[in-house]
């Protein structure tokens, strides 16, 4: 009797590599939403630098941008030196808004009588112009840190405030009324409803309280300061360092951009659902 017919041994599968058109595809993502400004910065800079060499534009008044490439690669240690210390009061007053900013929401949000007494000061506060407020706080608190941090905290303020506000008030009703049914009371729907419901809200002024926190620190450097790409700035201004001051402007527009997009990665890993809503609903 013959042996019984045995299926031939299946040779192994070498492992498939993972498929590389997810990456491919979320770069032309992101080359496709920043190539249009870069080919517009570029077009600008080329134009510019054209310009200068053309019509032979001194440097004092109007530097070209390899000028000012080269003033932030050889004053790079000075340069260095300021941008630390405007960063640190950024942050630092940034940080102090987004503390009191939000508590104060949070009141006014709780309760109408605060909402009546306090709001009104908070829409107040922008109609006074933050370069009569910065030499007062230099009278009251001195020089130093202190009075850049007071600047940033209050420039940083309103949209904070105002934001977090709306948030808090857009709460849906019938989810209110759901938990109110549940037995939930007042804290338990502050946590579970309001505060989710705010956060997009919340991070909408953050972005925009980061972009204006390092204008109230250049104000407030160039109020009164020894120190700060502001306090830069008004020095090389009398000496016709032009190059100089376009530097510290480069500086701080990279600053701004960096911490504005660094708000932007802390609201996608806080509020992940949220941003899954809007991609569904782009797609509809």
């Amino acid at each position: 009797m013959s042996p019984p017919d045995r299926a031939p041994p299946v040779a192994a599968q070498p492992a498939m590599a993972p498929p590389v058109t997810p990456y491919i595809g979320r770069w032309r993502r992101l080359t496709g939403h920043w190539m249009p400004a870069a080919l517009i910065v570029l077009v600008l800079l080329g134009v510019w630098e054209g310009y200068v060499r053309l019509w032979a534009v001194p440097k004092w008044l109007l530097p070209a941008p390899s000028v000012i490439a080269m003033t932030l690669v050889v004053s790079w240690e000075l340069l260095l030196d300021h941008t630390l210390v405007t960063l640190v009061e950024v942050v630092i007053g940034f940080g102090l808004s987004l503390l009191c900013g939000v508590l104060l929401a949070c009141g006014i949000a709780a309760s109408r009588t605060l909402e009546r007494a306090l709001y009104p000061f908070v829409i107040a506060s922008q109609m006074v112009p933050i370069i009569v407020v910065a030499p007062l706080l230099l009278i009251w608190v001195g020089y130093g840190l202190t009075p850049k941090i007071i600047v940033v905290a209050l420039t940083a303020f309103f949209p904070i405030v105002v934001n977090m506000v709306d948030g808090l008030q857009s709460v849906d009703p019938d989810a209110v009324n759901l938990l109110r049914t549940m037995g939930a009371n007042h804290w338990q729907i502050f946590i579970k409803v309001q505060v989710p419901t705010s956060l997009p809200f919340l991070f909408s002024g953050l972005r925009v309280a980061m972009a204006v926190s390092v204008i109230g620190a250049v104000i407030g450097e160039w109020v009164g300061s020894s120190q700060g790409l502001g306090y830069l700035m008004i020095r090389s201004k009398p000496q016709f360092l032009t190059e100089r001051v376009f530097a510290a402007i480069v500086i701080l527009s990279v600053m701004g951009i960096a911490l504005f997009v660094l708000v932007g990665v802390i609201e996608k890993l806080a509020i992940p659902w949220w941003h899954n809503e809007q991609r569904q609903r782009s797609l509809r």
